[in-house]
């Protein structure tokens, strides 16, 4: 198993209205900050998180029921919201008077970035300090939540929260029905191209695949992608730094294979139509022998396919090719610039990211993205999953997620994709969609 260190020191190759500025001197040094939280006296914190599936939602569970054990004077609030529905409503809260002390924030321009420009998260350097973050977690993870106090650069800067998980986008099997197919998981691309060719022709559905949400096609494409694209230059695309393009030949044939595997109809029917939540619980119910997703599924398609799920690394033109897969950090916790308790805040986010924390993500089924080689897991999908992640990242693979790259890309990117797979658009005019919002951003930032 991989040590700890290099569990997670390659996820920097990785995946707003206005409000009142932040309280005075939100940077204070460490000796100003409080890190006892039994001394704090009743607090009433609220905390928004977005870990609303069954081992996300176990392991909150756990935890918070834990701090409130050891802190009985600190009350936690908790709203749990999807992914979808937190980004929608965390923005209007923000900008409110009345904020939640604790939130889960996208790493993305779009969410963290803008709520940073906008004044409305804290920055945690002191409590980074206090607390010995900066010990616990490589800078190659803290910079996922590093923003200039203006929000134009990410991956530097102050610290504006901590993640819990390591997630790493892979292809996730079926490994009874692969069987039936007479198809071993494949070692190269190629070979998962001709196993989703066998499935087809067998009736089965090839990919199990739901974007009416928009972002899954960005996980989709991103893994193609990393077939025909350097990591580098999807690096430099997707933090939106000068030097790159997405009208290049490789990204070009990324997004002809694409279109291809919607003709060869390797999709499940009305993909486009069909919700994140619909595709990912059908296959966990025997439907589809594919599906492209991130590790943070695990738990909940463990439980329903039990050790006829497998996860592996989207494989390279060769099986002994160098990994590359998108990848980095869970959605970091963040403390809110009005929060009038920071200290209380800061000592649940320590609480729910310690060594103790990360026992009971993997317990939960989840992948800790600290002390991950001091976990204990049994053979089968969660050590598939553990393998994964520990190969690519000592391999330098992980490559961010694509959406980082401007404000706007979220948008852009899910409904430059939403056409391209409905045929509306062509590889060359979805490139060109992709890289005006991208020039646009990186030559005026």
């Amino acid at each position: 198993m991989l040590a700890a260190l290099l569990a997670v020191s390659a996820l920097a190759a990785c995946a707003p209205g206005s409000s009142a500025p932040p309280p005075a001197s939100p940077q204070a040094t460490a000796t100003a900050v409080r890190t006892d939280a039994a001394a704090l006296g009743d607090v009433t914190l609220t905390v928004w998180d977005q870990e609303v599936r069954g081992g996300q939602a176990a392991q909150m569970e756990k935890l918070n029921s834990a701090f409130q054990a050891k802190y009985p004077n600190i009350k936690l609030n908790r709203v749990s919201r999807s992914f979808d529905d937190l980004n929608t409503t965390l923005r209007l809260a923000l900008s409110g008077n009345e904020p939640p002390d604790v939130v889960e924030a996208n790493n993305g321009r779009s969410a963290m970035g803008a709520f940073v420009k906008a004044g409305q998260l804290r920055p945690l350097d002191a409590y980074a300090e206090a607390y010995g973050w900066k010990e616990r977690y490589p800078e190659s993870v803290l910079r996922y939540s590093r923003y200039s106090a203006d929000g134009k650069l990410f991956g530097e800067g102050n610290l504006y929260g901590l993640p819990q998980v390591g997630e790493v986008v892979g292809l996730f099997y079926n490994a009874a029905k692969l069987k039936e197919l007479g198809v071993q998981p494949p070692k190269t691309w190629a070979e998962f191209e001709s196993a989703l060719g066998k499935a087809e022709a067998a009736g089965e559905i090839p990919l199990q695949f739901g974007n009416l949400d928009k972002w899954p096609a960005v996980h989709v494409f991103g893994t193609v992608q990393g077939r025909t694209v350097p990591p580098d230059q999807i690096g430099t695309l997707a933090f939106g730094r000068k030097g790159a393009s997405w009208t290049t030949p490789e990204n070009v044939k990324a997004a002809e294979q694409l279109v291809s595997w919607v003709d060869k109809g390797y999709f499940a029917k009305g993909f486009n139509g069909q919700g994140y939540d619909a595709a990912w619980q059908a296959f966990g119910k025997g439907q589809g022998v594919f599906l492209i997703a991130g590790t943070w599924l695990l738990a909940d398609l463990q439980k329903s396919l039990g050790a006829n799920l497998g996860f592996m690394l989207p494989p390279g033109a060769t099986a002994d090719a160098a990994p590359v897969a998108t990848g980095g950090t869970g959605l970091p916790f963040a403390i809110t610039a009005k929060s009038p308790h920071p200290d209380a805040a800061a000592a649940y986010i320590d609480f729910i990211t310690d060594a103790e924390a990360m026992k009971v993500l993997t317990e939960t089924g989840n992948l800790p993205v600290a002390d991950t080689s001091a976990q204990t897991v049994t053979p089968g999908p969660q050590q598939d999953v553990f393998t994964a992640f520990g190969t690519v990242t000592s391999m330098d693979g992980l490559v961010p997620y694509l959406d980082y790259a401007t404000p706007t890309f979220a948008d852009t990117l899910g409904a430059a994709l939403q056409d391209l797979l409905a045929k509306k658009a062509a590889p060359q005019e979805f490139l060109a969609t992709l890289e005006k919002d991208y020039k646009t951003f990186a030559e005026s930032n």
